[in-house]
């Protein structure tokens, strides 16, 4: 994978701070949640998407790196990975993940980037 996993690709087209939660997140085969909190931390930046019922209400994060567009008339927010690697990506806690950088490594490896 080129590019740094925790950055948006520079081909996306989006506005500074704008407001993310509440985007759909849709997969190359498919819808998947969506966005229940983001991050633009450089070097850092990501997703928290709510899978809603889908696969029981699970939420996953998915690293910037993974975003090919943002579509901000449609509210919606396509990634490269398929429904299957979002499903079997480690599960998400907000208590105990956002501070553990074992996490975020594990993250970048599962997604196939750099843990860093």
């Amino acid at each position: 994978m080129a590019g740094n996993l925790w950055e948006y690709p520079s081909v996306i087209s989006r506005i500074d701070d704008a407001q993310l939660v509440g985007y759909g997140v849709e997969a190359t085969d498919g819808s998947v949640g969506t966005v229940d909190k983001h991050s633009d931390e450089a070097g850092s930046a990501y997703l928290v998407v709510d899978t809603g019922p889908w696969i029981f209400g699970r939420r996953v994060l998915l690293p910037a790196g993974t975003v090919t567009e943002i579509d901000l008339e449609t509210y919606t927010i396509r990634v490269d990975r398929s429904r299957e690697e979002i499903r079997n990506a480690p599960e998400f806690d907000p208590d105990k993940d956002l501070g553990d950088p074992g996490y975020h490594q594990r993250i970048g490896g599962y997604y196939g980037g750099p843990a860093t």
